[in-house]
């Protein structure tokens, strides 16, 4: 008999606290991810600094693979490889760096933090997770949050560019939260080291008409700026997507998709403190909901 959600999130002695470790990894790297892909997006168009970032992620999973010798995974598993891998790990990164161009990084974090409404939304229609209590007051206090953020930032928008940075990071926010209900059904199949490294090969695979631009941009970037390509590959990419995979593997996925709203959080202070960009009132107060929010949907209820 296959053990209900709540099962796989707790244990006799409480919450799986290797998921919970897995998932505070992924909030932090992820929250990083955002900074890292500002400060590279000055030397790197949107598509090559997606694909530079991927190629580095698919080699270092790669080789962590092959040390496994796990064998293929089984071919009931890739079709939602391969569709979580051109969704979240193609038009997600595409559509975020894009985004980021147009504005500042915990902005963009903010926007696309609404992926876990849409992520609650499926996984409890599509995946039968059901819709407790808790979850729901939590989405809807973080969904708070990043209401409060894009009313102040259209108040203040700098004409069209601005408002198409937020309709680009939508996308994104759209892209990664279908490609984590696919990537669930995945994870049902195969491991998630399975699923990460091949959804990632499969995303830099989709992203290979940018690798002429990835080619010219490198001649020409600094070494601080190749190298924060690098640390998107190996940290918020390799790393973090394994530790995502790990902890939606045990965890229904309305509870992990509300988990990464502490990103936007985590990213307002470190886009602050390593870009100088200093947020708005309403940036501080929606980031206070989100955490808000996650200590909510994270309490436990009876079903």
């Amino acid at each position: 008999m296959e053990p209900r959600p709540t099962d796989l999130y707790t244990t006799d002695s409480g919450p799986n606290r290797l998921a919970l470790a897995a998932a505070a990894v992924t909030v932090v790297l992820w929250a990083s991810s955002f900074v890292a892909i500002r400060s590279a997006g000055h030397w790197f168009s949107p598509g090559a600094l997606a694909l530079g970032r991927l190629l580095i992620g698919a080699a270092v999973l790669g080789l962590v693979w092959l040390r496994r010798r796990k064998g293929w995974p089984p071919r009931t598993a890739w079709p939602g490889i391969a569709a979580a891998g051109v969704l979240w790990f193609g038009v997600y990164m595409v559509a975020l760096n894009w985004g980021e161009q147009k504005v500042d990084a915990g902005t963009a974090a903010m926007i696309t933090s609404t992926g876990p409404v849409l992520i609650a939304l499926l996984s409890g229609w599509l995946l039968g997770e059901g819709f407790p209590p808790s979850l729901l007051a939590g989405i809807t206090v973080s969904f708070g949050g990043v209401v409060a953020v894009v009313v102040g930032i259209s108040a203040s928008s700098a004409g069209h560019a601005r408002a198409s940075g937020i309709l680009l990071c939508a996308l994104a926010a759209a892209s990664y939260a279908t490609s984590a209900v696919i990537q669930k059904h995945a994870l049902r199949r195969a491991s998630a080291l399975d699923v990460i490294t091949f959804g990632c090969a499969t995303g830099a695979v989709a992203c290979l008409p940018f690798g002429s631009q990835l080619a010219s941009q490198l001649a020409r970037a600094p070494w601080s700026a190749i190298l924060g390509v690098a640390y998107l590959g190996v940290f918020p990419t390799a790393v973090a997507f394994t530790t995502w995979a790990y902890a939606l593997a045990r965890t229904p996925a309305g509870k992990m998709g509300a988990t990464v709203y502490a990103v936007p959080a985590l990213t307002v202070l470190m886009s602050w403190a390593v870009l100088g960009e200093i947020p708005r009132w309403p940036a501080l107060a929606g980031g206070a909901l989100c955490l808000a929010g996650i200590a909510i949907s994270r309490s436990r209820t009876t079903r």
